[in-house]
């Protein structure tokens, strides 16, 4: 006697409240936020103008993320729940999707533990916490990717199809690297032989959802050297891609004991080529242009879970028909030496020391050692986003560098006036609070601005006081005499 299966209701809902108590745990990581989200958190601060303003200059390619979050901030606050929440929702919605997959393409046992997978990874662990647009990406890649499905069991209708299309192309808009994921979904057409019709009007969905992201894409071509910074692609770098594709394999190898459907459909259609294909994209375009971060193709872990659950699937029919009692114990004891192995990994995602650096906590080293007449000065200027995140620990202070505002510059930084003024404005103070990034993580100056700073501060000034915290250095330096 096998055991019954679970609902489908159970089979989507249980996966995504687990992965929303896996966001929710640890939301705030002990009040920090890393450089990364301070660039969430300070521009969607900003007026839609000046939002508008801003993605002229930089950053457009976050653009409909930063008026989303916009809208949020308005409507809330700005905080960490707040700034964190949208992606621990968004992975939730990602979680159901593959549950939702698993369950039609391997039986509801596969997709629960498809769906329960996915919140246990470490990089969706990561990324679920995170105020950035990634998560956000991959609800979207689960959505499309639930809606390819029904259209190639013969469910759908053309409403499916537009928002198949709306789907792709919203996370486009979010990230236009996850238009990767449309040659993966059409390795999966391949793979079922699809109908030419189903072809066409895929075919004619993808394209229109390519169409409204290209602008995009042709725009912020002229910002690269945003990512100029990402080191070329190596084959240390693939190692870890290489170790997951290795898991997704024996997922797909294993999902071949599930019992055949005539429309080709299984977890290995859909869950392979959404693990490969978007990694051999990133891949190739890295060779044209350095491209290769995990963020960038996170939407590929739900190839992964799909895969996973896949084999816990078969797993559970197997033990089942032996010993039928112990079925139903099966998945919840792989979860829980899953979750038991897993837990150093999820502590340490839930740490500050996870991320490079502290906003906050230097933030809060300025609020107690200023003083009244005291000046300020960051190195290099994209360190100003510690006062762009926390004003209130600056006030009283006069930040000597600074020309013009980042919201009146259409900047993230601002723009800095130039050395032998900043030389000057530095001479005429007795106190200077200096906030930039600790030695591990600090780089030589790369501008004149940031060596004369370096030299006035050395050739005209003493330390008092000189502290680290998470990654961020807050040195007070005081004129000699």
């Amino acid at each position: 006697m096998r055991p019954s299966s679970p609902r489908p209701f159970f089979v989507r809902s249980i996966p995504a409240l687990w992965t929303l108590a896996l966001g929710l745990w640890g939301l705030s990581r002990q009040n920090s936020v890393w450089r990364d989200e301070a660039a969430t958190w300070q521009v969607a601060r900003r007026s839609t103008a000046e939002i508008v303003q801003l993605l002229g200059n930089v950053d457009v390619v976050h653009g409909l993320y930063y008026l989303l979050m916009h809208g949020l901030f308005e409507l809330f606050g700005p905080d960490t729940t707040v700034l964190r929440l949208p992606s621990v929702a968004a992975t939730a919605v990602a979680a159901a999707c593959v549950a939702a997959l698993g369950h039609r393409l391997a039986g509801p046992w596969a997709g629960l533990g498809g769906g329960l997978a996915l919140g246990l990874l470490p990089a969706a662990q990561f990324y679920l916490q995170e105020g950035r647009p990634y998560a956000l990406v991959a609800a979207g890649a689960g959505v499309s990717t639930l809606l390819l499905v029904t259209l190639l069991e013969g469910r759908g209708r053309a409403v499916h199809w537009v928002a198949y299309g709306g789907a792709v192309a919203v996370s486009g808009l979010l990230n236009w690297l996850s238009l990767l994921i449309l040659p993966a979904h059409l390795a999966t057409l391949l793979w079922c032989r699809a109908g030419r019709g189903t072809g066409r009007r895929w075919t004619a969905a993808a394209g229109a959802a390519v169409a409204c992201v290209l602008p995009l894409v042709l725009f912020s071509r002229s910002q690269s050297a945003q990512v100029s910074w990402i080191p070329p692609l190596t084959w240390h770098m693939l190692i870890g891609p290489a170790v997951l594709l290795a898991v997704g394999g024996a997922g797909a190898l294993l999902d071949r004991r599930s019992p055949h459907r005539p429309d080709g459909l299984s977890a290995a259609a859909v869950g392979l080529p959404l693990l490969v294909v978007p990694h051999l994209g990133l891949a190739g375009l890295s060779l044209i242009q350095p491209l290769f971060l995990d963020r960038y193709v996170l939407f590929s872990l739900l190839g992964l879970a799909l895969l996973i659950g896949a084999a816990i699937g078969v797993a559970v029919r197997t033990v089942s028909r032996r010993l039928p009692r112990a079925g139903w114990w099966l998945l919840p004891a792989i979860v829980a030496v899953a979750a038991v192995a897993l837990l150093p990994q999820a502590l340490a995602k839930r740490s500050p020391a996870s991320r490079v650096d502290d906003v906050l906590a230097a933030a809060d080293d300025v609020r107690r050692l200023k003083r009244p007449g005291d000046a300020v000065l960051f190195f290099p200027s994209a360190r100003r986003d510690t006062r762009l995140v926390s004003p209130d620990a600056f006030s009283g202070l006069e930040d000597i560098a600074l020309a013009r505002t980042p919201e009146r510059s259409g900047t993230l930084k601002g723009v800095e006036a130039e050395p032998a003024r900043i030389r000057a404005a530095m001479l005429t103070h007795r106190r200077i609070l200096l906030v930039t990034d600790a030695p591990a993580v600090s780089r030589p100056p790369a501008t004149e601005r940031d060596r004369t700073k370096r030299s006035v501060l050395r050739n005209h000034f003493r330390i008092v006081t000189d502290g680290q915290t998470r990654g961020r250095r807050v040195t007070l330096y005081e004129r000699r005499v």
